[in-house]
């Protein structure tokens, strides 16, 4: 039985929530199921980028589900959007963000640990 190596991905995210992962206060990354996203597994190494500053992650797990709501309703809320950000204001952001046709893909919360510089 072979062992897969973990994966090294990159990700380009949003100033303010890329602040919140490179602060350690935003600790799950929320994506719909594009081909690369669904690739991406526990242990995996991910490169969180805006503009040109970076953070590394470890994926520490990856959980799926069928909708936006089913993931807001499973997940802490505070690890997706801060500490200040409701559950009407996620769904807001997330809404801006991914339309319908993309939430039909399949939608990810990938649980992030940040990696020392």
């Amino acid at each position: 039985m072979t062992t897969q190596q973990p994966g090294e991905y990159s990700l380009n995210i949003r100033k303010p929530y890329f602040d919140l992962i490179a602060s350690g206060a935003k600790t799950v990354e929320v994506r719909v199921g594009y081909p690369k996203i669904r690739k991406i597994a526990a242990g995996d190494t991910l490169r969180i980028s805006c503009g040109d500053d970076t953070v590394t992650t470890r994926v520490a797990r990856v959980n799926q589900y069928e909708s936006f709501k089913a993931l807001l309703d499973a997940e802490e809320l505070a690890a997706i959007g801060g500490p200040d950000m409701t559950h009407d204001e996620l769904v807001a952001v997330i809404n801006n963000i991914y339309p319908p046709e993309k939430e039909a893909l399949g939608v990810f919360a990938l649980h992030l640990v940040l990696l020392p510089d």
